[in-house]
């Protein structure tokens, strides 16, 4: 029996199983602890019962999935709209430190990737799906990445890709803090004081555990216990409305008109591929820090991060339940070498460069677990083995949770994005 889902109906079953996602992440705690995005959840389990159903010769099942694209185009505005430079000088020179440690990771998954691709025989596109694609981007760039790479040719690169986000998501949050506390033990760092740091503490995990859940980090203050009881304990922020949403709407529209724009000039001019989310990211980013600059219009960073959130998850439950997990069967051994390569030369990085170049202290310890988080799965994974690390010894590292948000969730795409498409270009 062959089933066919309409754009409407595949984007019902898509909100269906994003709901479903979410409401098994708020009941599971082994999904909240490995920071499983929802549409994973939901979208893959369904891929898994398309595969039953394929692999038993009762139905097969195919989607309408027009919406993905233009739902993809609007989440890669709304993280260049989030991209001001500005923010580098809050995180001062370690920032940048860091920001070179995550885009040479960058690089070097593409590298290792394309070689042992190479090596193992298979098309280096794949390599590409298995490096920074999949591991610094996760299931969004994965997604997004997928089907450029099968526009070219490589049939089931999007499922090496998601497999391979899958298989970072747990490894770096299984191996992130494990590693950044054998540094502490290792090199003898010594712990800050515990002096007035529950509170801080506390507002740590709340940060991690609202950004592994989705619901973004929580801005509310707490008081430190050593602080006078009369002090607020909150500080109010305006709520969501019509105006801001139409707003960021209006500006998100515009900037994927010019950016997709931009991004066939300069492939009709070049003959170089570069996908429309692309030149829609190029083209926000530009626009942010010139709003930034001038103040034209007042955008709401809030209202940015919701439509961010539900676009995300749109266009990735979407990718997820239209996987065809068959594709994987002749691509599992190779897949499987190339991340345990990866995997290796993200440990020995951290370990012994990155936590030397961020100084060899606590501050490095915890960003040494972020980065693994982040590099290997998603921002929300390095915000919970930092929360998780700094829970082991009481204390918050502060310059972690302000430089790594930063840069694993924004600045690292100013270089792993271009880089990314030009190695496409030059395998492919």
């Amino acid at each position: 029996m062959e089933l066919h889902f309409n754009l409407v109906q595949s984007a019902a079953l898509a909100l269906v199983l994003l709901a479903l996602g979410e409401w098994a992440r708020n009941r599971l705690s082994f999904l909240r602890r490995f920071c499983f995005p929802a549409p994973v959840i939901g979208g893959f389990l369904f891929a898994l019962l398309v595969l039953l159903l394929r692999q038993t010769h009762i139905a097969e099942i195919d989607f309408d999935t027009s919406l993905q694209s233009p739902a993809m185009v609007a989440f890669f505005t709304t993280i260049g709209l989030a991209g001001s430079l500005a923010s580098i000088k809050k995180g001062g020179k370690l920032l940048l430190v860091y920001l070179v440690a995550c885009w040479t990771l960058a690089i070097m998954q593409n590298l290792i990737g394309i070689g042992m691709a190479k090596v193992m025989g298979i098309n280096p596109v794949l390599g590409v799906m298995a490096g920074a694609v999949s591991l610094e981007g996760g299931h969004g760039a994965a997604a997004a990445f997928g089907p450029t790479a099968e526009s070219m040719g490589v049939q089931g690169a999007t499922t090496v890709a998601i497999a391979s986000a899958t298989f970072g998501l747990v490894a770096g949050s299984l191996l992130g803090g494990m590693t950044a506390s054998f540094l502490v033990a290792r090199h003898n760092v010594s712990i800050p004081e515990r002096r007035g740091v529950r509170g801080a503490m506390a507002t740590a995990g709340a940060i991690a555990r609202n950004m592994a859940t989705g619901r973004g980090p929580d801005l509310s203050i707490t008081v430190p216990e050593d602080k006078p009881e009369s002090v607020s304990t909150t500080k109010s922020k305006p709520g969501l409305d019509y105006s801001s949403l139409l707003t960021v709407a209006v500006v998100i529209g515009l900037v994927m008109v010019f950016g997709m724009a931009l991004g066939n000039w300069i492939s009709s001019l070049t003959g170089f591929a570069l996908p429309d989310y692309v030149g829609a990211m190029i083209i926000a980013v530009v626009f942010r820090n010139l709003n930034d600059k001038f103040g034209w219009i007042r955008i709401d960073d809030e209202t940015v991060s919701l439509v961010s959130q539900f676009t995300l998850g749109f266009f990735l439950t979407l990718a997820m339940m239209s996987l065809k997990i068959w594709e994987l069967a002749s691509l599992a051994g190779p897949l499987v070498v190339i991340l345990v390569v990866e995997l290796l030369f993200i440990l020995s990085f951290a370990a012994f460069v990155v936590f030397r170049m961020l100084g060899r202290n606590y501050d490095a310890a915890t960003m040494v677990a972020g980065f693994i988080g982040h590099g290997l799965g998603a921002t929300p994974n390095a915000l919970a083995n930092m929360d998780a690390f700094n829970a082991k010894f009481g204390i918050r590292s502060e310059r972690a949770f302000l430089i790594v948000p930063l840069a694993g969730a924004v600045l690292i795409d100013l270089v792993a994005l271009p880089w990314i498409v030009w190695c496409l270009n030059w395998v492919g």
